[in-house]
């Protein structure tokens, strides 16, 4: 076998002090030089963007970004857009503009609110409209009469009156260069009350009567599980609100523009992600490669994973965009993060479409000066044609009535916890809607289902088979047994920073078949040596001839300092306890042993005696992590055989239990990643018949006898052994 030879996988030989009586590679005191032993990675990391060395290579990146995104944002696919039902109403008069109450619905029932400004005078052309997320402190944001003396001597307001209102100024100011302008608010600011701020931006406690397997709300597994967020719902309004722009018979959607500042700075990076409708971006106050925005509104499972805010409003490239750095967690940004944009953008051809003025002087704001930046922009891109400088006007602010959006004519919808549990099953009847149900019609239908949700799952486990010459194995001891000859070795995937103990199990007297089984446990390696002994049915498969290769993945036998495996996600020191702000930087326990599976699979497959096959056997709880890995592996597995002991994902109630992936119940949960094994050889126990969704895909795929299922009543691993042995 290929582990007998004196070769190895770009490898080198090693003394390590193992353990071979107890099969284990490393010595009880060691661990394996891992990185993800490290602590979890949290928002206030460092996230830097390192520039792709072509634009063929940046156009992938773009792409697996975009869907990255989309996935977590809960919108892959796109959902379907309902009517709008807009309103428009109490307009009032400015000096040079027009503001108007507006209120619509991103879905039926659950509406976006805000104020519309338009320039004065009826309109003889189209004209160029911005969509203006207005970010944390709400749309009527009021730094206080106290405050202003002291922001107008530093340079950082101009007007007395209408600088106390920052966000609205800038809505005014663009109103006056011709601009229609939008601002929207936020959940639980203003007139958005059917989710509460509290719930939107305060969320601090653990909510067992909204978080539960039944008629939950955002934030547990449930919903973290189907990608329902805040974050998501927020850039879902973001999208709607563009649509009402883009809708308004006087505005050309030719000539769209997005600008916020903090929280609204985070939408305006998002929506330049996924939405290729505006010309124009300025996202200020959240591209740093510092600090990621704090908030559960700002942050979403998958989000961030292996990327972080430079890059993510890259994705904008080419079209231009700009922003300043201020002293927060911006003030980096020109020497890291501003050049790397510059250099993209230069590699596009396009230089100087990206720009950000350093404002160190300043704390974080969106201030005078700043929105100086922003009607500079706006001005060259949307061809404004106007005078430059651009002097921005004073005006008398909005009063309550003026600014308020529900009155005895327009009564504010309904709201608060069972309005909250309402949209979470209208969310989920959604995308089921748009994934065409679970249980398509015809082969037709069932291919463009898988399709979706393979390229979904491929986000969700975040990670490809790696290259051969991206693994090393280190060797440790080799040690003759009665019946085999056992190898303990180290598998480092370099690029990762990953590595794994892995024990061989090689027939003596050259009796091996050229046949591989990988037997993965839930318990690691351990399992094919229960009791310290190897497994009756290890025995049986050296016996016929094949090879055995169990690891201990990530989490398991020698990752810990007990030897029995995790049975949570460690989560990052944040006192809140939501799954965004681990699971939107880290991949899970469950996405990172699927990781570990398909570098195994790499090391063998790439093996230089080219084993003739490989049989992956998934057992003992390790059934859902091989059904994972298929999809990403494909017909690198030969065979599989899995034992889903009835596994789903929809049956976890806390977010934290190791078997965790968001988005897992979305996409389809077991059922859905055994159809992805199509149309490769499958066997399955654990399931009281073939799931239908499964059936119909190897069916689709023209192989439906390649997929079978165990007899009842006989040892799950002895069946599964057995239906290994028919390969010989």
């Amino acid at each position: 076998m290929w582990v007998v030879a004196s070769i190895a996988v770009c490898g080198s030989s090693a003394l390590i002090a193992g353990d071979a009586e107890k099969h284990r590679v490393l010595d009880a005191n060691t661990r394996p030089d891992d990185v993800r032993l490290n602590d979890p990675k949290d928002l206030n990391g460092y996230f830097p963007f390192e520039v792709p060395k072509s634009k063929q290579a940046w156009q992938q990146r773009q792409a697996e970004l975009k869907q990255r995104v989309l996935v977590a944002t809960g919108l892959f696919p796109m959902p379907v857009k309902t009517p709008l039902n807009t309103v428009i109403h109490g307009k009032v008069q400015r000096d040079g503009f027009t503001v108007e109450k507006v209120y619509f619905e991103s879905l039926p029932g659950h509406f976006v609110s805000g104020l519309l400004f338009r320039p004065e005078g009826e309109a003889t052309e189209k004209r160029p409209a911005v969509l203006s997320p207005h970010g944390h402190g709400g749309r009527q944001y009021d730094y206080g009469e106290a405050k202003m003396d002291d922001l107008i001597a530093s340079g950082a307001e101009l007007h007395r009156e209408s600088g106390r209102f920052p966000k609205l100024a800038r809505c005014a100011q663009l109103a006056r260069m011709g601009c229609v302008t939008f601002i929207f608010d936020m959940l639980g600011y203003v007139d958005s009350q059917q989710i509460s701020k509290d719930r939107a931006h305060g969320y601090a406690k653990h909510n067992a009567d909204l978080e539960g397997r039944e008629n939950y709300g955002f934030y547990g597994a449930q919903a973290e599980g189907r990608l329902h967020s805040i974050l998501g719902l927020q850039t879902w309004n973001c999208i709607r609100s563009l649509d009402f722009l883009e809708s308004l018979p006087d505005v050309d959607p030719a000539r769209l523009a997005v600008t916020g500042g903090s929280g609204g700075g985070t939408q305006t990076i998002l929506m330049g992600a996924i939405d290729d409708r505006h010309i124009v971006g300025f996202p200020n106050g959240m591209v740093s490669t510092s600090m990621q925005g704090g908030c559960t509104c700002e942050n979403c499972s998958l989000l961030r994973i292996g990327t972080g805010n430079v890059e993510l409003a890259a994705l904008f490239a080419p079209r231009p965009q700009a922003m300043t750095a201020a002293n927060d967690w911006t003030k980096e940004m020109m020497t890291k993060g501003y050049p790397q944009l510059r250099e993209l953008y230069a590699m596009l051809g396009v230089a100087d479409d990206v720009y950000c003025e350093p404002m160190l002087h300043f704390p974080h704001n969106y201030n005078a000066v700043t929105r100086s930046v922003m009607y500079s922009w706006m001005n060259k891109y949307l061809e404004l044609g106007l005078d430059e400088p651009i002097e921005e006007l004073d005006w008398k602010p909005l009063t309550p009535e003026e600014y308020t959006v529900w009155n005895d004519k327009h009564p504010a919808p309904e709201g608060g916890d069972d309005y909250e549990r309402k949209l979470l099953q209208q969310l989920n009847e959604r995308d089921l809607a748009v994934l065409s149900n679970h249980s398509p019609r015809g082969d037709r239908e069932t291919d463009s289902y898988l399709a979706t949700v393979r390229a979904a799952w491929t986000t969700l486990i975040g990670r490809e088979l790696p290259k051969a010459a991206d693994i090393t194995r280190t060797k440790v001891w080799k040690e003759p047994r009665e019946q085999f000859i056992e190898f303990g070795d180290l598998i480092t995937l370099n690029s990762q920073g990953e590595q794994l103990p892995v024990i061989s199990v090689y027939p003596k007297a050259d009796k091996w078949n050229q046949q591989v089984v990988l037997w993965v446990d839930g318990e690691g390696k351990s399992g094919m040596f229960p009791g310290g002994k190897p497994d009756a049915e290890l025995l049986r498969l050296v016996e016929a001839g094949f090879a055995v290769v169990g690891a201990d993945l990530y989490g398991q036998g020698e990752f810990t300092n007990d030897s029995d495996s995790l049975t949570e996600n460690r989560t990052v020191k944040n006192p809140r306890p939501f799954a965004g702000y681990t699971y939107g930087y880290n991949d899970t326990v469950f996405a990172r042993r699927v990781h570990d599976i398909l570098t195994v699979t790499a090391w063998i497959r790439s093996d230089d005696h080219q084993p003739k096959s490989l049989q992956v056997l998934g057992v003992n709880g390790g059934g859902p992590l091989v059904a994972a890995a298929r999809v990403i592996a494909g017909a690198k597995m030969d065979r599989v055989a899995i034992d889903t002991e009835g596994f789903r994902f929809e049956m976890l109630n806390d977010w934290r239990h190791v078997n965790f992936l968001p988005g897992a119940i979305k996409y389809g949960d077991l059922p859905t990643l055994l159809a992805l094994s199509a149309p490769n050889p499958l066997w399955i126990d654990g399931e009281p018949s073939i799931p239908a969704i499964t059936a119909k895909a190897y069916h689709a795929g023209s192989k439906p006898d390649a997929v079978s299922l165990a007899k009842p009543d006989v040892d799950s691993t002895t069946a599964a052994i057995d239906w290994i042995l028919q390969s010989r």
